[in-house]
């Protein structure tokens, strides 16, 4: 798979409240290639500070032109990067990772959880692309309306019907995605591709190692190169060894995974 260093351009930037943000970046060489589950390192700064790139979920390509971050405002690096404004220039190096495998034969659903919602856009659009007579179903959970809506909003823009959750109940189900997923009339043929908190992630596969259903996740760890250099993005598996999220990953089966609450 191809990867790149490029100077991209920001062409658009979405302010959906005050510290979630969306960036379309111009970059034909990552946009034409990316696949759905992999990710971006950008460096968010001019300076020294801060010194490491940080890692995005590709959240959708354009025209094979465009792509798409969403981020929420937790540290200096996101803090410098909702800043930017249209027109500037970020350092981005991608696309990273392995991705989501998808069969059209199954009865695929999605599942995410804040900003975990990200690359399920990403893969709902591919799957309605490539499996249009087997739409996926999306299951998707926030903390509340003015977070979650947007991300409903693209969901059913590609024709996509959506499950919502969130945890005040103001849009949906007032509650977990994991309530709305047991309700879900799902075949015995399901995949289910999930991303979001680790505490959520492991119960839906929990659910689905219950159900026998297969269940792919995305892993969203900090990773400080995003090639499998440094270590940072370890995680366990069930051999009694670790896998590299960045470069083993971000996509794994979830059985692979041994599942720990931290």
């Amino acid at each position: 798979m191809p990867q790149f260093q490029k100077k991209t351009q920001i062409t658009r930037i979405e302010r959906f409240s005050s510290d979630i943000v969306r960036l379309t970046l111009d970059s034909p060489d990552i946009a034409s290639v990316a696949k759905p589950g992999q990710f971006v390192m950008v460096r968010t700064g001019n300076g020294k500070d801060p010194l490491l790139r940080r890692p995005f979920s590709i959240s959708q390509t354009s025209n094979r032109k465009h792509f798409q971050i969403l981020f929420k405002v937790v540290g200096r690096g996101t803090s410098l990067l909702s800043h930017c404004r249209e027109g500037e220039f970020l350092s981005v190096l991608g696309p990273l990772g392995t991705g989501f495998t998808v069969d059209c034969q199954r009865m695929n659903c999605l599942v995410g959880g804040g900003m975990g919602i990200a690359p399920l856009l990403f893969l709902g659009k591919t799957l309605s692309r490539t499996c249009p007579e087997n739409r996926p179903l999306v299951v998707v959970g926030a903390r509340s309306k003015d977070e979650l809506e947007p991300m409903v909003n693209d969901f059913n823009e590609i024709g996509l019907t959506v499950h919502p959750a969130t945890d005040d109940g103001s849009l949906g189900h007032h509650g977990l995605v994991t309530d709305v997923l047991k309700k879900l009339d799902l075949r015995e043929d399901s995949e289910i591709f999930v991303c979001g908190p680790h505490l959520m992630m492991m119960a839906v596969h929990f659910f689905c190692e219950e159900r026998r259903y297969s269940c792919q996740v995305s892993m969203e760890t900090s990773m400080a190169c995003g090639m499998g250099a440094c270590l940072g993005c370890i995680v366990p598996v069930k051999s009694g060894a670790y896998a590299h999220a960045c470069s083993d990953g971000p996509v794994f089966d979830s059985k692979e995974l041994l599942w720990q609450v931290k």
